[in-house]
């Protein structure tokens, strides 16, 4: 399903940031419910049902699409609070829902079968033959693929299955198997997956010696420690540096602080039959949306109007001020 243009998908974290993004050109946004329906189940974040109803009506007006992203796995005997969410958005007229579990999208395509299902990157669905079966069993319509995969692995599952695409393009780089991370879970006992939290900020403890240098643990586990030069990151697991045995200093054991940025890619992805292009950052500022989703407003509509694209410079923007283009460009990128 291959156009010279794609869809720009991007967050919202608050009613604030829904608006923001609307207004800087955002061809639908994605968003979730104050619970652990979602997988940024934050304090602070997400939406109340008034807030949401109010939000879709106001994307709505502007022309925009609101995804309601539903997209953890309930546990045994909770299924009534997705259950609800499913109704609620339902009854606020959300353009789609992004689902992660199969039982999910079954209370979907049984109760709501006019509704759009995406397939959320949470499924890790990598594969034509996973892809295939969501969209034969639940009626997919989408698929959000893991931050693993080439632009000719892209290429080659696009003409393999009957759905859409859609990939990230800017924002966290993701490399854990998404919707099978258990690290949190491991340390605080709140699940990623299931809980929609990863390193929940009562866990997080920033504490500064008498040099100026930082440290930042999550529980009772030290997850980095940073020399007073340098900028103190958010403590997840898998960004942070370990001692190991052999090694004296400690490095980076999963993988380091870096932003995803593949502005540069847009004209092959497009090429390779990406539908739609997902900015990642619900947790990031008002003024982190804006200035991402005009630079790529800009630069998507550009390659679709034939034209050379302009990049904006968004380092700023980035994790540790370093940024890269990932899984996306080669298996190397390590």
């Amino acid at each position: 399903m291959k156009s010279n243009t794609a869809e720009l998908i991007c967050p919202a974290g608050t009613p604030a940031a829904l608006r923001t993004a609307v207004d800087a050109g955002a061809d639908a946004v994605y968003c979730g419910f104050q619970n652990a329906t979602n997988a940024r189940n934050f304090p602070g974040l997400n939406f109340t049902p008034e807030e949401m109803e109010k939000s879709v009506a106001y994307a709505h007006q502007k022309g925009a699409k609101v995804l309601l992203a539903i997209n953890t796995f309930p546990p045994a005997g909770k299924f009534d609070l997705w259950k609800q969410a499913v109704v609620a958005g339902a009854k606020m007229n959300v353009d789609a829902y992004i689902v992660a579990d199969v039982g999910v999208a079954d209370f979907v395509a049984n109760n709501y079968p006019e509704k759009r299902l995406h397939l959320s990157v949470q499924a890790a669905a990598s594969s034509p033959e996973a892809i295939r079966y969501y969209c034969e069993s639940f009626g997919v319509k989408r698929v959000v693929l893991p931050r693993i995969l080439t632009v000719p692995e892209i290429r080659n599952i696009a003409g393999e299955i009957p759905c859409e695409i859609e990939t990230f393009i800017f924002g966290n780089h993701g490399l854990m198997v998404e919707g099978r991370c258990s690290l949190t879970n491991y340390i605080t006992g709140l699940s990623t997956n299931m809980d929609g939290v990863c390193s929940p900020a009562a866990e997080v403890k920033y504490e500064r010696d008498e040099a100026g240098n930082m440290s930042t643990r999550l529980g009772p586990y030290l997850i980095d420690c940073y020399s007073c030069d340098e900028t103190a990151g958010y403590p997840t697991i898998c960004k942070g540096r370990y001692k190991v045995a052999h090694r004296d200093e400690g490095f980076y054991a999963f993988e380091e602080p870096i932003t995803l940025n593949l502005s540069r890619m847009l004209p092959e992805l497009m090429e390779a039959g990406v539908n739609a292009f997902k900015i990642e950052g619900r947790q990031r500022s008002k003024a982190y949306v804006r200035r991402v989703v005009s630079a790529f407003r800009q630069a998507v509509d550009d390659v679709r109007d034939g034209n050379e694209p302009e990049f904006a410079d968004l380092l700023a923007l980035t994790e540790g001020q370093k940024q890269t283009e990932g899984a996306f460009k080669s298996k190397t990128w390590r």
